[in-house]
């Protein structure tokens, strides 16, 4: 067995033509897949550890070391939101569930969060055990890549896993993607607050996974919040409430940890 697995997700690559990059370096330990399919290397996973990033993220020796550090550190944790360090030296973190009295949705956490559980990792990377992956499932790729993790994770939770947000493990940003998709830009900022800081790039895409994930519970108070969406969950009910059967019929997801990752 591996001690790590690196998948590198990204519409662009394409493994039929070849069009694949080379690993910044290699180690018997780990395990490397340039992919645009999501799911297609899944059942090929050897690593204990699995790390998923988007190609912006610079996922090096000293990175890699520092997640071994931290695994080892908390054994009894499924998951991790690392932090993102941008080229403007702002840091960007996990998520939280807002409360559905406040309308539900996600926040994200203050970058001088301390230790703590979330419910999302940021889009562009997410760390899970083999274990916990191999009781989740696949990502669902009827949504859009950049809400994919925050969904995975959700279902995480519903099969007894907990991602754990951790200051000192930060994976840096090579570019300004990942700063510009969370946009520190004032006219910017309520939109992507409302998309890729959430975890994802439209509303549509958090009312999905909301309903997915907890039923009308959630989703019905970010409907009366933001009623563009209402559209979006009456279409296709019925499989959505298929994917959420499956998801929580043997939900592990306790009531004391799910306050956990609420924001207050």
């Amino acid at each position: 067995m591996r001690q790590f697995d690196v998948f590198v997700f990204d519409e662009n690559y394409d493994e039929a033509q070849g069009k694949l990059p080379q690993p910044p370096f290699t180690d018997p330990e780990l395990g490397w897949f340039y992919t645009n399919d999501w799911n297609r290397h899944l059942d090929e996973i050897e690593g204990e550890w699995v790390v998923f990033a988007h190609p912006s993220i610079k996922i090096d020796r000293n990175f890699l070391n520092n997640v071994a550090e931290v695994t080892d550190g908390f054994p009894m944790v499924d998951a991790f939101a690392p932090r993102i360090r941008t080229d403007k030296g702002n840091f960007l973190g996990g998520y939280l569930l807002k409360p559905a009295s406040k309308g539900s949705g996600f926040v994200e956490i203050d970058e001088n969060a301390p230790l703590r559980y979330v419910a999302a990792p940021h889009p562009y990377l997410g760390i899970f055990s083999r274990r916990i992956i191999q009781r989740t499932g696949g990502f669902d790729t009827t949504l859009p890549e950049s809400a994919r993790l925050a969904d995975f994770t959700l279902r995480m939770m519903h099969a007894g896993g907990k991602m754990f947000s951790v200051p000192y493990l930060v994976a840096q940003a090579t570019g300004d993607e990942a700063e510009a998709v969370t946009g520190n830009d004032c006219k910017e900022n309520a939109h992507n607050l409302a998309g890729m800081r959430a975890g994802m790039r439209d509303l549509k895409s958090i009312a999905i996974i909301l309903s997915k994930a907890f039923g009308a519970e959630a989703s019905v108070p970010f409907a009366l919040h933001h009623p563009s969406v209402i559209p979006t969950l009456l279409r296709n009910h019925k499989q959505r409430k298929e994917k959420r059967k499956a998801a929580t019929l043997l939900s592990k997801l306790k009531a004391d940890f799910l306050k956990e990752v609420i924001s207050h």
